[in-house]
């Protein structure tokens, strides 16, 4: 009964998210309190929801500080000549708009830090894509699954997991998955390609100068935004319009930036990301510590470092408030036994005969179980099973743990990981929109890893 229960509620929350029938918020609140009401569990609700919440508490801390900490970043300028090698390259051409998404996400996920990633590739991005009046959700999805290949860095937290877990060297996992993991970064780059000349195709081609003589010309004769020869449209905003639309985080005349101290934020940051990956301190700590720093040097002033906070008070309460939101569905998932259930049940159903493929078996179920569940819960809760079941038949443990990171492209758009609703806030997407684009390319990609990773002999 648990097993059934578990998967309704995961499709419930899904269905209702994807239909807009409810907010992402709301919905990872109050499916899990009515399903572990229906469990007969109601009354132990409380103790799941404070289990969760301590559970991600750290995350939300991070979170919170890491958004601070590179808002401030961006707002001073430290990112601005990476941002504009990339626009120099896309100009105002929407197909090299998507790949160059693709690229900066791949190259910022290097830090492996989703949450990273997100914002400083939508940064640096949004601006053209909301200019050009391209698909938002293009730009989520590329940037989603060009993270998720990136994340299966040994410090990005699934391969440190299966080797943790399995009791192998990290090294031994990543190392030999390089090639797999390079096939499936470059099926992104050629969905990037296609996605983008579709783009192109729908927008037509302009050059940045063209986009703001245009808009200037609305302006004056009074036009409708967008009107451009062919019919294509590029839907150029306004100049007299939120700067949030425009090209705000370009602007070389912003008030904050700061390049005398662009060296002290560079320095800043190569340490912050060595401190993370060296493990020298607790990551919450380390952004904590770094955005206290960040705003004190830079902002010296407190009527100018509130201003900073304030103008990234938004995103950080949106993101904050959908961890812990989703804290009530991990808890309840966890607390009434749905997990260990729903796993037991997976593991079970697999037939004698797949015994000595237990490495793609491992594969294939990662794909939809690291969607579905937290890395912590597959890695620790069911990656151990698979890892036993396929000895039995002689498939060795770093065979398991490396088909199990190939789930990671579609994991990093599951409604359970944090930093996906920094990518869909900051993006300003719908959750359930950004879910039906990415589900399906996701997956893909995913397959094409783990199929490279048998071709090659990996696994």
């Amino acid at each position: 009964m648990l097993t059934i229960l578990g998967f309704a509620m995961i499709a419930t929350f899904l269905v209702l998210i994807m239909l807009k029938k409810m907010s992402p918020i709301a919905a990872l609140v109050l499916i899990p309190a009515l399903f572990c009401v229906f469990v007969g569990k109601g009354g132990k609700l409380g103790d799941y929801v404070i289990d969760g919440v301590t559970s991600l508490a750290p995350t939300a801390a991070m979170l919170m500080f890491a958004i601070v900490y590179f808002g401030v970043m961006i707002d001073v300028g430290l990112f601005d000549p990476v941002v504009r090698g990339i626009l120099r390259f896309c100009k105002a051409d929407p197909l090299r708009i998507v790949v160059g998404t693709a690229v900066l996400a791949a190259i910022v996920s290097l830090d492996g830090d989703g949450s990273t990633t997100f914002m400083i590739t939508v940064s640096a991005m949004y601006p053209l894509y909301k200019r050009l009046k391209m698909s938002l959700v293009v730009m989520t999805g590329v940037a989603a699954m060009a993270n998720g290949v990136m994340n299966t860095l040994p410090w990005g937290g699934p391969t440190a997991r299966a080797a943790t877990a399995l009791k192998v060297d990290a090294s031994d996992i990543f190392v030999p998955m390089i090639p797999a993991l390079a096939m499936g970064l470059l099926f992104v780059l050629v969905l990037a390609y296609v996605l983008g000349r579709r783009e192109r195709g729908r927008l037509g081609v302009l050059t940045l100068d063209e986009v703001l003589v245009e808009e200037t010309e609305t302006v004056l004769v009074g036009a409708a935004p967008g009107a451009k020869a062919g019919g294509s449209g590029t839907g150029a905003d306004l100049p007299g319009e939120p700067a949030e639309d425009g090209f705000q985080g370009l602007d070389p005349d912003r008030p904050t930036l700061r390049p005398r101290l662009y060296w002290f934020n560079a320095l800043l940051t190569v340490v912050l990301l060595t401190a993370m990956i060296m493990e020298w301190l607790p990551i919450p700590v380390l952004f904590l510590l770094g955005a206290a720093l960040a705003l004190t040097v830079n902002f010296p002033h407190m009527p100018d470092q509130k201003a900073r906070i304030a103008a990234h008070a938004e995103n950080v309460l949106n993101v904050s408030g959908m961890v812990f939101a989703a804290a009530v569905f991990t808890g309840v998932l966890q607390g009434t036994g749905m997990v260990d259930h729903m796993a037991e049940w997976l593991v079970g159903n697999i037939p004698d005969g797949m015994g000595p493929h237990m490495a793609l078996v491992t594969g294939v179920l990662s794909i939809p179980l690291t969607y579905f569940m937290s890395n912590d819960g597959f890695y620790f809760g069911v990656l151990p099973v698979l890892a036993e079941a396929g000895q039995a038949h002689g498939v060795s443990s770093l065979e398991i743990a490396r088909a199990s990171i190939a789930g990671q492209p579609l994991h990093m758009s599951s409604p359970l990981v944090p930093a996906v609703y920094v990518l869909v806030g900051m993006a300003k997407v719908e959750f359930g929109d950004h879910t039906r684009f990415v589900v399906k390319w996701a997956a893909l990609t995913s397959l094409v890893v783990l199929g490279s990773a048998l071709l090659f002999g990996i696994v």
